[in-house]
């Protein structure tokens, strides 16, 4: 399903939708999270890597790179990569085919600044050139005055929040950040004193 993208027609793309798009809600995120995964497992079973449908090789590549500067791996879970964003973000696109468009033209954008500044691909550069320009789009308010960047940085916070809603619908993210739903409750006791002091009510 993968199909060509020339750096030009992504780029052109990437200005005609100003950058942003559309996130999936947190139900449909689940579920695609369910069917990447079984993929995913389904290609490690047999010895191989996942194969995307609708990300180049080289756009693949360029997205498991971003999300791990978006969520590294730290101390309390692993990162983006480990929870199998990457492998959601394609399956999403390959069911929500508008989304491509945005999404993989922002990918060209990355690459043709990486190219104007360092003369190769972000994947290609060093740490310190990568985080040069990411720091130059991750956040609106700092990229003020630079207009040449207004596409990039709209494109890279609908980005981020693709990649934070793929990471905390995986069961890394939800190990994360301490989710205690679906578990049975066999006694209930009432709320904990410590949640009483700690509202600063009583009883």
């Amino acid at each position: 399903m993968t199909t060509d993208f020339t750096r030009r027609e992504a780029v052109g793309a990437l200005a005609a939708t100003a950058g942003a798009f559309l996130i999936p809600r947190p139900a449909e995120a689940i579920e695609v999270g369910r069917i990447a995964t079984i993929s995913r497992n389904a290609a490690a079973a047999a010895g191989a890597a996942y194969t995307p449908k609708v990300y180049s090789a080289h756009e693949f590549a360029l997205v498991t790179m971003l999300v791990d500067y978006i969520i590294p791996k730290d101390a309390k879970s692993g990162s983006a990569t480990e929870a199998g964003v990457p492998e959601f973000m394609d399956t999403m696109l390959s069911l929500e085919p508008n989304m491509g468009v945005a999404n993989r033209g922002g990918l060209a954008w990355i690459d043709h600044q990486c190219q104007q500044r360092f003369i190769k691909n972000f994947v290609d550069c060093t740490d310190a050139q990568r985080r040069q320009l990411l720091d130059d789009i991750a956040f609106p308010r700092t990229a003020q005055g630079k207009p040449e960047l207004a596409a990039g940085v709209a494109w890279f916070n609908s980005f981020r929040d693709f990649t934070a809603t793929g990471f905390f619908t995986s069961e890394i993210g939800v190990t994360d950040v301490g989710y205690m739903g679906n578990t049975a409750v066999m006694e209930w006791t009432g709320c904990p004193d410590e949640a009483y002091a700690r509202l600063g009510v009583s009883k």
